[in-house]
This record gives structure tokens, C-alpha cells and sequence, in this order.
């Protein structure tokens, strides 16, 4: 078996490596590949080891498993290109770097480090700045504030806590950051929660993602006032869930007035590799500091995020853990020191520019389509769409933007908007499913609820999203649209129907994303509780099993697998022809027959029971019987036989049957005198559905058709008199060797005697034909 291709050529270019740096003619014996097969318990070390191919091998089966892998996950793997070799090919450098003398060490790790800061710092515009490169995108956020503690206590280093108890410092962060990041900041620093101030975001002007700087400006005076000091801002240009950009030029002038510092993550920071960039992400280069997450901007794995930022004491950066006297923990910049040769200038902003042209087309094409709403802070540079179904909103309508969001954010009460986050929720999975280049997933916003997002600039390096992709997608919602809106429409109906009808529960369940959720409930007949439940999962599995056997389009199922109600039907999503109330009626339908097939079943085999016993005393009493007639002597073996032969004994039969359907023991002497079995009384007919709907050809069940009334009776009322005519024609057919009875010939004569006196008072409208034979006729009687 062949090893993973993206394995055998990070092996290859690591022996490469080798090769070239140790200058060894070091050859690697190609040998028939076997499976490596690895157990649950791990064995010994095998004391000769293992070559690459058999080690790789290795890794191939645990990163793999046994199953087959899944097709995302196989598109990830395959689209790790050569620029994600060199990023692999770093790490395994850094590794066999770390092993040279210590001068040319630190000689090669300063020009590695000094390299990569140079070309970022000029690639997004920030200037004169510093770079520290981490692991966790958070990490760099967290040294930046222990170097904004050393710079705002000068006692820090000495006193410690005692610093910060005396005036606490504060930490302000957006309330549409990302979620755990200011508890994480508390923990990592030792600070209690007390230190972290959220800030809410708009709510009456402007977006509804942006921080509110009028009410930070107050909230900074009433900590300044109570003792506290305001230490370090976290603004967002792009925020986890929208992707909307703070408003950072009043920001940063709030930051200069109180002597705070200014920190900026998120993805429109790829923006500024841009030759155009908006105002508002422009307004990031003057930050103090700033996190870049290059990796998956550039689809690069293993590389670490970046932190820009501007400080003239190095002392104050090396206490706070920016800067190290260790070389090796400089090597980290290795991998992306390689990719950024390897992709250039060009690459890097192609790459960026091509998410963003992404972006912009399905915003495009969204703008076109009704009962989709989108939530964009700038449209002609953002790369972050967040969209989302509401079928009270229509791109097409002659209203200002304001009063579309006046009339969209509160109509929904609070069920409603459930039902509209469970919508979403169902559309975002079935974008993500069939176009999983895309790249599209969910998200909740505190706001808007349940939104479906489009972020290229995080998925598109590795996914490999093209134009094609995203028209892909947009053909797909097209398609869902009308399903949601339909499925919408009718669930009101269906509940409506199915509290009408008798036997049927509406259960509402507000995360189901289809028709509704129905429950048959039979008649109780004093059973206990556990009984009547087993009864009622019986009867709604054999409902779902019947549904489910009809030739339909709907979907029926036992709901999610987890937090759905138990014992129900749950309907899917629906097209708008559908008959809600012949799936109502059928439903109903289909569950009494259950039902009665049930009781029928039931009863039957009490009476078989009570039969049985009834069977067996009256044999018992025939046995006794039969001994009295036949006396005592005819009871003993020997004598029995001699007398049987003498003077035989003629008994008459005295079978019995069992009749099912009466439920009572008969005798069979009917059935010896007639020679014929008897047939009883006639059982009683299965329950069915009392619809028996005319269907158009093709036409499957719970559809409408789609002709008009009018026009489907008058087609059908042609059909019929054509019919008619051609059996008033067709002479009548006998079969070979049969005559006409005299009854027949009767009535044959009595239809023509009717047919001539009733002539004159049928009043239709006939040919001129018809008319002239009717006088014929007439004169020659």
C-alpha cells in the first residue's frame, strides 16, 4: 500500500534537507511496503527499528484509522500545497538547527527573526515595529499585557501584587469578542474577573457589532473615579462572528487620552496587504499593538501567529516574555520565514486579494435574492458575509436601509425567532453539505440569532474555494429558499389541522426544522401507565414504518438523536403543493388502523386463550361420556377387543371447531352431513383510509395538482361522455355458446319503450343530425 502523498513528500524534502546540510551520501533502500498494523495494546520497541517508509506508514494508519476518512477532511489534506511543504519542512530545520555551535546559532536566528519582522512589517504597513511569534493566537495578547503592567507600575517587578491591589487595573474588552478570551486573559495573569470590563456594542446608531465609544468614554471616567486604572483596550477589526471593524481612529484618540494601550486582532487585518484598504482597517496601523494569524490567511499549517507592536524599552518586552536570550525559542519565525520566501510579495497578496474577490461575489448575487438578509458593516471591502432567511425581508423593496433594520429586528417575538435560528441553522448544514468547498458554517450572533457565514479568508487557502464554488453555493440557496419559505407557510396550517382532528397530538418542538412534530394517541382503556407507553411507542414505530413505506417526497423520522420527544413523527422540510390536510387526514387514518390491527390481534388471542380452555373441559366431558356409553367390559384391553369384534359399537362423530371470528366452539356436524366445510359468519373488514384520491398521472401522494379545478373537472367530464359514447356503441358481447335470457331480452325491450315515450321530454342540446332523426321518427309513429 501506498503512503499518504502528502507524507511521502514531507519525508522527501526532509531527507533532501538532510542531504544537503550534513553533505552525506546517505541512500534510503526502497523495500516492499507492508501494512503496519497497530493494536489497541502497544508492543516492545523492535530492537533492529523501523526504516521511514514503515514509520510513515505508521502515521498514515493513526492519522486515517481504520475507517474510511472522511471527504472533507481527505479536501483539507490534498490541498496542502508546496508553499505548506516548506511551513512542515521549517519545524523539522528548527529541530536539526538547534544542534549547531552557539555563535553561528544565534547568528542564523537573528537574521531569521530580523528577516521575517522586516517583510511583515512592510506587507501590512505597520511600521517601526517589533514581532513576537506564538503558538496560541492568545498568547500574544497576554504578554502584551504583562508589558503594559511593567511599563504603567514601575513597582511591579518588586512589589508584585501589592502594586495592583492598591489601584487595580481594568482591561476593556468588546462584547462581541471572542468567547472565554477575557477570563482567559484573568487567569493567565493572575487577575480576579473584577479587572475585565465589557463593553457593549451599538444598539441605537451604527452597527450592531461595533463598540459603543460614547459609553466607553463613561465607563473609563467612573473607573478613573473609583481608583482604578484604565490599562489596555482590545478592539476588533473584524469581529469572530460578523466581521465588523471598531471604529479604531476614535478609539485610538480615547486610548491616547487616558493613557491606555490599544490592541487589534481579527481577519480584516489581511486587508492591509491590499493596495486599496477602507478607512476604518486603515486606522489599525496606528494601533499599538496588533495579532496576525497568517496560517490560515495563507493556508499555511504550522506556522505561528504573529504579534506587531511598538515599545522602546527592550528590558520592559524581555520581562513581559516578548523577546528571549534563548535562540532556539527564535527559530520559531523557521517556518514562516520559508513560506513567505516561497510564496513572494505577489503570492501572499493574490491570495488575500482572490478572498476577497470571493466575498464580494456572493454579496453580489445575495443582493438579488429575496428573503435573505445580510449583515455587512462595508460592502465594497468586506470579507466576512453573514447572511440569514427571514421571510419578512426583501432586498426589492423601495425602503432606506434604516427602516428595513427598524422593521427587522424587533417585529420577531421570541418563538418565532427560535423557529427562524432552527431554520438557519438547517440551512447553514445543508450549504456546508453540498458545497463543502465553500467553506460556509454557522454562527450565532448575540443580535441577529442563528446566521450562516462566508469567511474565505479563513477556509479558501486550504479548501481551495473558486468563482465556481461560490456560484455553486448561490444556485444551492436558490434552491432552499423555496423550500424554507414553503415549509414556513404551511407549519401553521399543520398545526392547525392536527389539533382538529381526533386521535392526533401536535407536539411543539421550536428545534425542528421541518413541517411539525404529530403524536397518535390512542384511546386508553384504564391500563397503567408503563403499559399504555410501550402501547404508544408500538403504535407510532409502526406509524413511522407505515409513512415512510408511501411514495412521497417527505421525509418522517424518530426526530434528533438527541433532546427530540419520544414516541413521535417528526415531518421534514415541505414544497409548497403539498395537501396539508390529506397528510393529516392519512396520518389519522393510518394510525386507527394500527390501532385497530392492535386491539383486533389483542382480543383475538384472548378469545384463542378462553377457547382452549373451553376446548379442553368439553373434551373431557366427551371422554366421560363416551365411557358411559361404551360400559365398563369395553374398557378392558382383551375383553374390550373380543366384545368390539362380536357386537361392534357405532358411535357417532362429535367434532368441534373453533370459529375466530365468533370467537366460540361449534359443532362439526354440519360439516359431516353437507360433506363441506362451513364458512361461518363473514369476518369483519380491515380498517383503511377512507381517502381514495384521483391522482393525475405521475402525481405522488400529498401533492396538489397542479391544474386548476375548473379545468381538471371539465377534462374529466369530456373523458367521461366520450366513454359513454363508446360504450352506447360497442354492441354487446356474449361469450361463445351463450344466448340471451329472457330476462335480459325483457329488459332490452323495456329500455327501447322508455327510450321512445321519453323522447320527447328530454330537453339537450344536439346536432342538427340528431335533430332530423328525432322527426323521422316522430312522423312514422
Amino acid at each position: 500500500k501506498m503512503v499518504d502523498p502528502t507524507l511521502a513528500e514531507m519525508g522527501k524534502n526532509l531527507n533532501e534537507a538532510m542531504k544537503m546540510l550534513e553533505d552525506n551520501q546517505r541512500k534510503v533502500e526502497e523495500e516492499n511496503e507492508k501494512k503496519y498494523v497497530r493494536k489497541d495494546i502497544p508492543g516492545p520497541l523492535q530492537g533492529s527499528g523501523q526504516d521511514m517508509v514503515s514509520i510513515l506508514q505508521l502515521v498514515q494508519n493513526l492519522m486515517h484509522g481504520e475507517e474510511e476518512e472522511e471527504t472533507s477532511q481527505a479536501y483539507r489534506l490534498q490541498n496542502v500545497g508546496e508553499q505548506g511543504h516548506m511551513a512542515l519542512l521549517g519545524h523539522s530545520l528548527a529541530a536539526y538547527i538547534s544542534v549547531l555551535d552557539r555563535d553561528r546559532l544565534r547568528k542564523l536566528t537573528t537574521r531569521i527573526l530580523s528577516d521575517t519582522t522586516l517583510w511583515l512589517c512592510r506587507l501590512f504597513r505597520y511600521e517601526n515595529g517589533s514581532a513576537y511569534y506564538h503558538e496560541d493566537d492568545r498568547e500574544g495578547l497576554l504578554k502584551i499585557c504583562r508589558l503594559v503592567i511593567h511599563t504603567r507600575y514601575e513597582d511591579y517587578t518588586v512589589e508584585g501584587f501589592n502594586v495592583l491591589y492598591t489601584k487595580q487595573p481594568v482591561i476593556y474588552i468588546s462584547s462581541a469578542a471572542r468567547t472565554g478570551l477575557g477570563q482567559a486573559l484573568c487567569n493567565q495573569l493572575g487577575l480576579p474577573l473584577s479587572c475585565m470590563c465589557r463593553v457593549p456594542c451599538n444598539t441605537m446608531f451604527g452597527s450592531q457589532h461595533q463598540m459603543d465609544v460614547a459609553l466607553l468614554d463613561r465607563l473609563i471616567k467612573d473607573d478613573v473615579e473609583s481608583g482604578k486604572l484604565p490599562l489596555l483596550l482590545v478592539a476588533n477589526a473584524g469581529t469572530p462572528g460578523a466581521g465588523h471593524t471598531d471604529k479604531l481612529g476614535r478609539l485610538k484618540e480615547l486610548c491616547e487620552q487616558y493613557n491606555m494601550w490599544l490592541h487589534v486582532e481579527g481577519v480584516n487585518l489581511a486587508t492591509l496587504a491590499l493596495g486599496y484598504v477602507s478607512s476604518s482597517v486603515l486606522a489599525a496601523t496606528k494601533c499599538d499593538s496588533m495579532t496576525l494569524t497568517l496560517g490560515s490567511w495563507l493556508g499555511l499549517p504550522a506556522v505561528p501567529a504573529v504579534t506587531l507592536y511598538r515599545h522602546e524599552d527592550p528590558s520592559l518586552s524581555l520581562a513581559a516574555g516578548l523577546t528571549s536570550s534563548q535562540p532556539v525559542e527564535k527559530l520559531r519565525a523557521l517556518p514562516l520565514w520559508l513560506s513567505l520566501q516561497y510564496l513572494g510579495h505577489d503570492g501572499i497578496v493574490e491570495r488575500i486579494k482572490h478572498a476577497s474577490q470571493l466575498s464580494q461575489r456572493l454579496l453580489e448575487n445575495l443582493k438579488n435574492l429575496d428573503f435573505i438578509k445580510t449583515s455587512v458593516e462595508d460592502e465594497l471591502s468586506s470579507p466576512v458575509v453573514v447572511f440569514k432567511f427571514l421571510r419578512e425581508y426583501s432586498n426589492r423593496d423601495q425602503t432606506s436601509h434604516a427602516a428595513q433594520a427598524s422593521t427587522i429586528q424587533h417585529p420577531i417575538m421570541s418563538n418565532e425567532r427560535h423557529i427562524y435560528d432552527t431554520f438557519n441553522q438547517w440551512l447553514g448544514e445543508q450549504l456546508a453539505q453540498l458545497v463543502p468547498a465553500s467553506g460556509a458554517d454557522v454562527v450565532e450572533l448575540e443580535d441577529e440569532g442563528t446566521c450562516v457565514r462566508f469567511s474565505p479568508l479563513m477556509t479558501s487557502a486550504v479548501l481551495g474555494t473558486e468563482i465556481q464554488d461560490v456560484d455553486q453555493l448561490v444556485d444551492c440557496l436558490k434552491m432552499k429558499i423555496p423550500v424554507l419559505t414553503s415549509t414556513l407557510q404551511l407549519r401553521e396550517e399543520f398545526e392547525q389541522e392536527v389539533r382538529r382532528t381526533v386521535g392526533l397530538l401536535y407536539i411543539e418542538d421550536l428545534s425542528w426544522p421541518g413541517l411539525g412534530v404529530v403524536r397518535y394517541n390512542y384511546r386508553s382503556d384504564g391500563k397503567n401507565d408503563e403499559k399504555q407507553e410501550k402501547e404508544l411507542e408500538k403504535i407510532n414505530t409502526e406509524l413511522l414504518k407505515k409513512l415512510n413505506e408511501l411514495e412521497s417526497d417527505l421525509t418522517f423520522s424518530l426526530g434528533p438523536e438527541f433532546g427530540g420527544q419520544k414516541n413521535c413523527v417528526y415531518i421534514g422540510m415541505v414544497t409548497e403543493d403539498l395537501d396539508v390536510s390529506e397528510l393529516v387526514e392519512t396520518i389519522a387514518a393510518t394510525g386507527r388502523e394500527i390501532e385497530e390491527n392492535s386491539r383486533l390481534l389483542e382480543n383475538m388471542t384472548e378469545v384463542v386463550r378462553k377457547g382452549i380452555q373451553e376446548a379442553q373441559l368439553q373434551l373431557q366431558k366427551a371422554n366421560e361420556e363416551r365411557l358411559l356409553e361404551e360400559g365398563l367390559l369395553r374398557q378392558i384391553p382383551v375383553v374390550g377387543s373380543v366384545l368390539n369384534w362380536f357386537s361392534p359399537f357405532q358411535a357417532s362423530p362429535k367434532g368441534r371447531t373453533f370459529n375466530l371470528t365468533a370467537g366460540s366452539l361449534e359443532s362439526t356436524e354440519s360439516t359431516y352431513v353437507s360433506k363441506a366445510q362451513g364458512t361461518g359468519t363473514t369476518p369483519p373488514p380491515t380498517p383503511t383510509s377512507s381517502l381514495a384520491k384521483q391522482r393525475l398521472p405521475g402525481q405522488k401522494i400529498f401533492k396538489r395538482s397542479l391544474r386548476s379545478s375548473d379545468a381538471f373537472s371539465e377534462t374529466s367530464s369530456v373523458s367521461h361522455c366520450e366513454d359513454l359514447e363508446k360504450m352506447d356503441q360497442r354492441p354487446p358481447t356474449l361469450s361463445p355458446g351463450q344466448e340471451q335470457g329472457p330476462l335480459e331480452t325483457e329488459n332490452t325491450e323495456v329500455q327501447k319503450e322508455m327510450a321512445e315515450t321519453d323522447t320527447e321530454d328530454i330537453q339537450t342540446e344536439e346536432s342538427p343530425n340528431d335533430c332530423t332523426k328525432a322527426e323521422e321518427q316522430e312522423s312514422q309513429r
